[in-house]
């Protein structure tokens, strides 16, 4: 299946046409958010407050990461597990406008109703590929939160980073109706069908 191009930020249309399975090339722009930070965005949102960066319609990438070595835009950087993500993410989706987000692995139950009820998509990266991913990075600028370090909310120009979608914005979960599409079918005995005859042997 050939990968599918998309360039953010993604429009309701664009949302719309991906489906769970997808695999994807994904362009432009994104930032980067981690546990520290989306807890400081949810207390942020729980009270009520206008949070320090405008993530409607923006998309965050669940990672950290590596120092830039010496002539590189930025170093390994791979996807973190999204799970860790699941207690803040409702919140930021229905209330900061959050439409896509980036990583790998499971999405609980409620982050899943949350992506459906807010046509949002869940993408998952390749993990253990952070030095492969890094390529597909030609900017980075570090945007908030500095004080975090490698957690610290970076803006990332990104070209054709490979991803597939996890989750489409009707709740259909690749985790789960992956397995089913490669699940051998039943396969009957012969023998209980009466196609095959046993010769007795003479003794």
């Amino acid at each position: 299946m050939k990968a599918k191009k998309i360039s953010l930020p993604l429009g309701g249309a664009e949302v719309n046409q991906l489906k769970s399975g997808d695999r994807v090339l994904i362009s432009g722009e994104l930032f980067t958010a981690r546990d520290a930070v989306h807890q400081r965005f949810h207390k942020l949102l729980a009270k009520g407050c206008k949070l320090p960066v405008d993530l409607k319609g923006q998309t965050l990438f669940y990672a950290g990461p590596a120092p830039a070595p010496r002539g590189k835009v930025i170093g390994s950087i791979g996807p973190t597990t999204s799970g860790r993500m699941d207690a803040y993410t409702p919140l930021l989706l229905a209330k900061a406008g959050l439409k896509a987000m980036i990583g790998k692995g499971r999405r609980s139950p409620e982050v899943i109703e949350a992506i459906k009820k807010n046509k949002a998509v869940y993408f998952a990266a390749t993990g253990g590929a952070a030095a492969l991913l890094a390529q597909t990075v030609v900017r980075a600028e570090t945007v908030l939160f500095a004080e975090l370090g490698p957690e610290a909310v970076l803006k990332l120009t990104v070209k054709d980073l490979p991803a597939v979608v996890a989750v489409d914005c009707r709740g259909r979960d690749v985790y789960k109706e992956g397995p089913k599409r490669f699940r051998p079918l039943p396969f009957p005995s012969p023998l209980r069908r009466g196609n095959v005859k046993v010769k007795k042997v003479k003794r």
